[in-house]
C-alpha cells in the first residue's frame, strides 16, 4: 500500500466492497467488451458479415482486460475508448475489424454508465430494505414504551419509542418508492451514433428502416434491459444521473433525520447507539460515549445531499447534442455519491441493529414533566368532585407557574402534585394524584398505530423484498 499519494476515505473507511466493485475498472471495461459482444452479435443476427468464430473469439476475451496494453495505446492516441478498442483487437486478432462497428464512444462510456448505475441501485435498495427491516424490529419491541415527546425540543405530550421509530420509518419508505420508481425507469442509450440519428447504421445496413429501428432494442434485451431512451443526442440526457443522484439525496436526508434523533437522545441518556467494549469515546475523557457512528452518517448524508447538485447543473448546462465538460464531473460525482450512501447504509445498519434503550431515565425524565402534561386530566378530574372549571383553571396555572420556578430557579424537583393536593378547590389527595400519572394513559394511539403501520405498511413491502433480508454491516473504523 502505498502511503504517498492521496486515498479516497469512501474505499478506504466507508465503502463496501461490493460497492467498490460496481465502480471498478474490472466491472467498467467488462461491461464495455459486453456492450461490444451484444453489438456484433445483432449485427450478425440483422444481416451483416460477421462470423461466429468472430464473437466467440470476442467472447473467449471478455473478462482479461489486457490493461497494460490500454494503458500504452492511450498515452499515445489520447482516448480511452480507441485504446481499449486497440487492446481488445490485439487479444482478438481475427474481430479486430468488426469491434465498435457503427459505434460512437458514447456506446460504451453511456450504456455502461446507466448499466453500473442500475447495479448500484440494486445494492442501495437491498440495504435500504435492511435498515427498514431493522428498524421495524425496533418499533415493534419498544411500541408500547411511553416516552417524552418533544416539538421545537421542549416537553410535550408522550408518545412511544417505537411510534418515533415509525418516523424514521417512514421517510426511508419513501426513498425506497423513489428507488424503485427511478430504477424501473432507467434505459440504455442503445448506439445512435455521434449525434444521435443513427446514420452510420443507415449507411451499414443501406437504409433498410425495419432493421435499424431494431438495434436498440435487440441490444438492450441482451443487456438486460428492456428499452432504450427514444432519442437522444450523442448521449442519453443528464437529466438521467439527476433524477439518480436525487434518489441518493433523498435517503441521505432520511438518515441524517434519524442520526439526528439518536445523537439527540444519546445526549438525554435514554437511547444509545451501539458502544463496543474497547471502544474509545474521547481521547481525553475517558468516560464519554460518542454517537460517532450517527456523527459520521450526518457527515457523509451532507456530502451526498450537496453532491446532488452536481449532476443537476451539469444536465442544464449541456450544449446541444453533446458536450464533454460532463466527463470530469461524472466520474466524480455519480460513484462517490454512492460510495458515500453506501457507507451511510451501512452506518444505519450496525446503528439500528444495536440501538441500546433505556427505559429508567426515559421514564425518569417523562414523570418529572408529565404532572404539567396531566393538568387537563387533573382539572377534568376535580370538576367531577364538584370544582368550578374556569376557577380549577385558574389556580392551575397558578400553581404550574410556581412549579416551574421551582424547577428552573431553585434546581428542585417538580411538586406540582404536592401544591394541587394541599389547595382545597380541588379535593384531591396525593394519591389520586399519583394514581393519575400512569404515562400509558398519555400516549394515546402511539401503540396502536405503531402496529397498524407495522402491519399495514412495513410487513408487506419486507414480504415482497424477502430474498433481499439478512444483510449485516461490517464498520471499519
Amino acid at each position: 500500500m502505498s502511503h504517498n499519494r492521496y486515498q479516497s476515505p469512501l474505499s478506504e473507511r466507508y465503502a463496501s466492497p461490493q460497492m467498490q466493485y460496481i465502480f471498478s475498472p474490472d466491472m467498467k471495461f467488462r461491461t464495455w467488451r459486453r456492450l461490444w459482444i451484444a453489438l456484433a452479435e445483432t449485427e450478425k443476427e440483422l444481416g451483416l458479415p460477421i462470423t461466429e468464430e468472430q464473437i466467440e473469439e470476442l467472447k473467449a476475451h471478455a473478462e482479461d482486460i489486457n490493461y497494460d496494453v490500454a494503458k500504452e495505446r492511450e498515452k499515445i492516441v489520447r482516448h480511452d475508448v480507441m485504446s481499449h478498442v486497440y487492446a481488445y483487437g490485439q487479444q482478438c486478432p481475427k474481430a479486430k475489424g468488426i469491434i465498435h462497428l457503427g459505434a460512437t464512444s458514447c456506446y460504451v462510456g453511456d450504456n455502461t454508465d446507466i448499466i453500473i448505475m442500475a447495479e448500484a441501485l440494486k445494492l442501495v435498495k437491498s440495504k435500504l430494505i435492511n435498515v427498514i427491516s431493522e428498524l421495524a424490529k425496533f418499533a415493534d419491541e419498544y411500541k408500547a414504551q411511553p416516552t417524552l415527546a418533544f416539538t421545537h425540543f421542549q416537553p410535550a405530550q408522550p408518545t412511544t419509542v417505537g411510534k418515533r421509530a415509525t418516523l424514521w420509518l417512514q421517510e426511508f419508505l419513501m426513498d425506497l418508492e423513489d428507488l424503485e420508481y427511478v430504477l424501473g425507469s432507467l434505459k440504455l442509450l442503445g448506439s445512435k451514433g455521434t449525434t444521435g440519428t443513427q446514420a452510420s447504421f443507415k449507411e451499414l445496413f443501406d437504409g433498410d428502416e425495419e432493421k435499424i429501428n431494431r438495434v436498440d432494442l435487440m441490444i438492450a434485451k441482451k443487456m438486460g434491459f428492456a428499452n432504450c431512451y427514444p432519442v437522444s443526442g450523442q448521449t442519453y440526457s443528464r437529466k438521467v444521473d439527476t433524477r439518480v443522484l436525487n434518489v441518493l439525496a433523498g435517503i441521505a436526508a432520511s438518515a441524517h433525520k434519524m442520526s439526528n434523533d439518536i445523537r439527540l437522545l444519546q445526549h438525554l441518556k435514554e437511547v444509545e447507539e451501539p458502544f463496543e467494549k474497547t471502544q474509545i469515546g474521547s481521547s481525553a475523557m475517558a468516560y464519554k460515549r460518542n454517537p460517532m457512528r450517527s456523527e459520521r452518517i450526518a457527515s457523509l448524508a451532507r456530502y451526498v445531499m450537496i453532491d446532488a447538485l452536481n449532476p443537476a447543473i451539469t444536465s442544464a448546462t449541456q450544449w446541444f447534442e453533446r458536450t464533454l465538460d460532463d466527463s470530469a464531473n461524472k466520474r466524480l460525482s455519480v460513484p462517490e455519491g454512492f460510495l458515500a450512501i453506501d457507507g451511510i447504509l451501512d452506518l444505519c445498519m450496525n446503528v439500528v441493529d444495536g440501538l441500546v434503550v433505556y427505559p429508567k431515565v426515559i421514564e425518569k425524565r417523562l414523570m418529572s414533566e408529565l404532572p404539567f402534561m396531566a393538568t387537563e386530566n387533573i382539572m377534568m378530574d376535580a370538576v367531577k368532585a364538584g370544582g368550578d372549571r374556569q376557577e380549577l383553571h385558574e389556580r392551575i396555572r397558578e400553581l404550574s407557574m410556581e412549579a416551574g420556578k421551582n424547577v428552573k430557579e431553585k434546581g428542585l424537583d417538580n411538586n406540582l402534585l404536592e401544591l394541587i393536593a394541599a389547595d382545597p378547590a380541588f379535593k384531591l389527595s396525593l394519591e389520586d394524584l399519583k394514581a393519575a400519572m400512569e404515562p400509558s394513559r398519555y400516549t394515546g394511539r402511539a401503540k396502536e398505530q405503531v402496529e397498524m403501520f407495522l402491519s399495514e405498511v412495513v410487513y408487506p413491502v419486507l414480504e415482497v423484498n424477502k430474498d433481499l433480508l439478512g444483510m449485516t454491516a461490517e464498520i471499519n473504523v
